[in-house]
């Protein structure tokens, strides 16, 4: 499958330059964007790629017998993550890809969900599975990720997966980590021999970057609830990626002048999402710094319709 690049894995698309983003109007370059303390946007990126999937699908359109398939799994009647589907939903079919949803009550049992995983691993119209996590029981969720077949987990969840990126030999790569990858190489923010400091050890997020920024040659730390004098370890990254949810968790305190940081986590604070970054201390000193809402979120669908068009053109072998 080749090793990690940066941007997203599909390599027969092209890449066009984007401009960079500032509070304050356009900047065209990206050493001007980090004198500025640029916002890196994930709108602007997101628009791309989804523009380049639909453009690559309708290009095998005469190909293939049928488009590329993506079945949702939700167990429960959880608002946000109900909310997170129909988005799916609708970006999907705006690229032209098929949208199965499949809603199970919160009380469903193991069997049948992994009975319901069975039916899309067996539909060769469904090219990509993924399960909507949290489950309301969470003791299910390792089973479920498991049962996925290896090359319909647009998530990249199965173990089979996390081994191939452990490797360095990635299948489908996690969206947000993915997402991530794509604005840094787009704003040619340099990975190699940076100090990559990430906060939050999750499976998600915090444990698949980890492995990304290491096959970039970058030098990195993992940070979590146990770890101790987090901002004297924070201080040392020239890439802080931080991915918890919880309000002010990075202070201004904790950021090195000139850093890079990544805000990935969400808090509703009385109806609005913020991130766990103090924002506006922050972006005195950080060089680019991702904004909550509209910075990393955006990319997350995106790279979910890419791993979705890969996963498709290597079952059905197209080129």
């Amino acid at each position: 499958m080749g090793s990690i690049c940066e941007g997203w894995i599909n390599r027969h698309l092209t890449r066009r330059p984007l401009p960079q983003y500032a509070g304050r109007g356009v900047v065209e370059k990206p050493e001007q964007a980090r004198a500025m303390g640029a916002l890196l946007l994930g709108k602007p990126v997101s628009d791309r790629i989804r523009t380049e999937v639909g453009s690559e699908i309708a290009r095998l359109a005469p190909h293939a017998a049928y488009p590329p398939g993506l079945a949702v799994i939700l167990v429960g009647n959880d608002p946000a993550s109900a909310v997170y589907v129909r988005n799916k939903q609708r970006a999907c079919e705006k690229v032209g890809i098929r949208s199965v949803s499949r809603l199970l009550p919160s009380d469903t049992d193991e069997q049948t969900l992994l009975g319901c995983i069975e039916e899309f691993n067996d539909d060769s119209r469904i090219h990509g599975i993924l399960v909507q996590l949290p489950l309301p029981s969470p003791e299910h969720e390792a089973t479920a990720i498991e049962s996925i077949a290896p090359l319909k987990d647009v998530d990249g969840f199965h173990p089979l997966n996390v081994a191939k990126l452990f490797e360095g030999q990635p299948y489908l790569v996690p969206s947000t980590p993915a997402g991530i990858l794509e604005l840094l190489a787009l704003h040619q923010v340099p990975i190699a021999n940076s100090r990559v400091v990430i906060i939050g050890a999750s499976n998600i997020v915090g444990k698949p970057m980890a492995l990304c920024m290491l096959h970039h040659n970058a030098v990195v730390t993992i940070c979590h609830k146990y770890t101790r004098d987090l901002a004297a370890i924070s201080r040392e990254a020239d890439i802080l990626v931080t991915a918890v949810g919880k309000q002010k968790l990075v202070t201004a305190d904790m950021v090195k002048p000139g850093a890079v940081v990544i805000d990935v986590g969400i808090t509703l604070v009385e109806g609005r999402a913020v991130g766990d970054v103090d924002f506006e201390p922050v972006a005195e000193k950080a060089s680019l710094l991702t904004p909550v809402p509209g910075g990393v979120g955006p990319l997350t669908i995106a790279l979910l319709l890419a791993n979705t068009l890969k996963a498709y053109k290597t079952i059905l072998g197209l080129a």
